[in-house]
């Protein structure tokens, strides 16, 4: 009888002896941590409201098919209040860009390049100095793609 209870006690320690030997290695190992470290949750990002402020210089460029749509486009954003001698109309390099797109040169433009493309009808938004024209940081540039629909419409004035 005592030769039973030796056995059972021997294989009890085998068990536990072979299960802590692989949880240590586990833990060796890196695949169980017996701490982890909080991870920190991302700050949200602020909401960044639309401004339309007609001081930016503008560059709009044509990137469609349609000829003098860069123009068209220059006309109805002066109807919206801007001045013409702040806008630059012209023809882009290609004729097949897929979706009118702001370019913003300055984490500080967005609100006012998001409010261009609310006026242009929901064009994208960009932070990219790729049109940034030397000594006039204060610019946005609208590349008009294949997704323009029509010139900005003017508002109703009260």
């Amino acid at each position: 009888m005592r030769g039973w209870i030796v056995f059972a006690w021997a294989a009890v320690a085998t068990v536990v002896l072979v299960v802590a030997g692989i949880f240590g290695s586990l833990v060796v190992s890196g695949r169980i941590v017996l701490f982890p470290e909080a991870v920190p949750t991302a700050a949200p990002t602020p909401e960044i409201t639309p401004v339309v402020d007609t001081s930016y210089t503008l560059i709009v460029l044509n990137a469609t098919g349609q000829s003098g749509l860069a123009s068209e486009v220059k006309d109805g954003l002066v109807e919206q209040g801007w001045s013409a001698d702040k806008i630059f109309p012209g023809q882009a390099g290609s004729s097949d860009f897929p979706e009118t797109t702001v370019y913003y040169p300055a984490e500080a433009d967005e609100a006012a390049a998001l409010g261009l493309a609310d006026l242009v009808g929901g064009a994208n938004v960009v932070l990219s100095d790729a049109y940034l024209q030397a000594g006039d940081p204060h610019q946005l540039a609208l590349v008009i793609g294949l997704d323009y629909l029509s010139p900005p419409a003017p508002t109703a004035t009260p």
